[in-house]
């Protein structure tokens, strides 16, 4: 034992071997002590009913608007075409340019206009000279008659004489006019005021009157039409609207109109609703409303694609939900939950077929004075007793929305 002692001593730490069986040990001891720790609980329990956050419903006037796609169109568009034939002298006009009612736009050779002016001038004023001997000799035999100097015969026939002369004066004086016509088609004017586009024809060009040659065509963009389409089942759905008293109108007179320019900018003049045509086009379902559009800087341009922003109505008793509070079952239902009486949580089923703004527009399924659920859906199920308080930044939706 002694000896033992010595080599223990000797050696200031303990041997491998030695080593390895205190760490056995050390791991039995510790993994003792942890068998005999009771477990921890995995957490703690809940304290009281789950906090979520609610908006309490208010009805409220709101006036609807939608969206359609359009396109403008000019308000007035005149094609100028030759009326006379002719060879183009001069163009009086800059392509794009803005031109009054009657500016000329184009010169063709009046030379041959104006020498058959001429001619049919000369041929009236030889009518006028007949008409008048006529009328002279019809006077003397009327005296000749009531003398028995000639026969009634003679009378007729100069009667008959002094008629054709003033037919003749009548078809002198209209060829007359025509040819002054013709003549002025030479001088091509503007049949309307607006902006004038390219010319089709240069100068030297023979232009003709029986294919009526386009050489120009002015549009009037001050106003501008807007046609919109809109489907004949959204029409029909609106018109019963307003006649059942649901939507009231927004206006007494037409409905306003306003643009959104392909930017996404908003277009400061309103227009105002003209028209709906008659008909359904076959191919689409759909029907064109047209508006009218102050264009007075001329930013718009016709062909260009547009979104109106068409008021339909004011729905006087409108309920509007927050988005993040509408889910989707597995059919695409709308779903909300409530917190009603004591504080339970009830499902709902909506319906809201439209948002307005980034809410919905609820027509079934809810009331004015319910408590949506808008934070912590996630934390709760139909049936569990909750503690409703104020979302954050909510408030009774109260102000008309557009």
């Amino acid at each position: 034992m002694r000896a033992a002692e010595q080599e223990c001593a000797r050696w200031p730490f303990p041997t491998p071997r030695v080593r390895g069986l205190g760490v056995v040990a050390l791991g039995a001891l510790l993994l003792g002590a942890c068998g005999d720790k009771p477990s921890a609980p995995a957490g703690p329990g809940p304290s009281g009913p789950v906090e979520v956050g609610v908006v309490q419903l208010a009805a409220a006037p709101v006036a609807l608007a939608k969206e359609l796609p359009g396109r403008t169109s000019a308000y007035r568009v005149a094609e100028v075409r030759a009326r006379v034939n002719g060879i183009v002298l001069k163009r009086l006009f800059t392509e794009g340019s803005d031109v009054k009612e009657g500016q000329v736009l184009f010169q063709i050779d009046p030379q041959p206009y104006q020498a058959a002016l001429d001619s049919a001038k000369a041929t009236l004023a030889r009518a006028e000279a007949n008409l008048e001997q006529n009328r002279l000799q019809a006077e003397r035999y009327t005296e000749l008659l009531a003398e028995r100097a000639i026969s009634k015969q003679e009378y007729e026939n100069v009667t008959a004489a002094h008629k054709v002369s003033l037919a003749d004066v009548a078809a002198a004086k209209a060829a007359v006019q025509t040819a002054q016509i013709n003549l002025g088609y030479t001088r091509v004017t503007a049949p309307v005021s607006g902006r004038i586009g390219r010319a089709t024809v240069t100068e030297g060009a023979y232009v003709q009157q029986g294919q009526a040659t386009l050489m120009a065509t002015v549009q009037q963009l001050d106003p501008l039409y807007m046609d919109i389409s809109e489907s004949s089942a959204e029409v029909l759905r609106l018109r019963r609207e307003l006649e059942s008293g649901r939507l009231q109108r927004a206006d007494a007179t037409r409905a306003k109109v306003k643009l959104l320019l392909e930017d996404g900018t908003e277009y400061p003049e309103p227009g105002t609703l003209q028209f709906s045509d008659v008909t359904v086009d076959p191919s689409t379902g759909s029907i064109t409303l047209r508006a009218l559009v102050p264009n007075p800087e001329q930013r718009l341009l016709p062909g260009m694609f547009i979104r109106a922003r068409l008021e339909e109505g004011v729905d006087p008793d409108a309920l509007l939900v927050p988005q993040a509070a509408v889910t989707r079952d597995s059919k695409g239902q709308a779903m909300a939950l409530v917190v009603g009486a004591e504080n339970k949580v009830e499902p709902r089923t909506l319906v809201a077929e439209r948002s307005v703004g980034d809410k919905w527009l609820v027509t079934e399924g809810l009331a004015a004075g319910d408590r949506v659920i808008v934070d912590g859906l996630q934390k709760v199920r139909p049936g569990s007793e909750v503690r409703a308080v104020p979302a954050a930044g909510s408030a009774p939706i109260t102000q008309s929305t557009r």
